[in-house]
């Protein structure tokens, strides 16, 4: 795990009353974070995914990932070190009834 992976997990995820899984493979790929009770996937980009390869892969992924129903949520690592709060937030919101 990155950095702010490990911040986002054992900062947030992991305190969560939900099972939260890591480094899971979802078709054919494998995403950061997943909350299976919520189709809910996270996904904390860095600099590399916003190369223009990079950017128009995950761009499909992602298309792909909502086409077989999943929720897909995209944080910059930036977010995690100068936003932590609100992205926790967000992702309370989309748990919003489940939590």
């Amino acid at each position: 795990m990155t950095a702010e992976e490990r911040k986002l997990w054992y900062e947030f995820l992991k305190t969560l009353p939900l099972i939260v899984k890591r480094q899971k493979i979802i078709g054919k790929y494998i995403v950061d974070f997943y909350i299976a009770k919520a189709k809910l996937i996270i996904e904390l980009d860095g600099s590399q995914h916003y190369e223009e390869d990079n950017a128009q892969f995950d761009k499909e992924r992602d298309a792909n990932l909502r086409e077989l129903g999943y929720t897909v949520l995209r944080y910059m690592n930036l977010d995690i070190n100068r936003r932590f709060k609100e992205v926790c937030l967000d992702i309370e919101n989309h748990l919003d009834g489940i939590l």
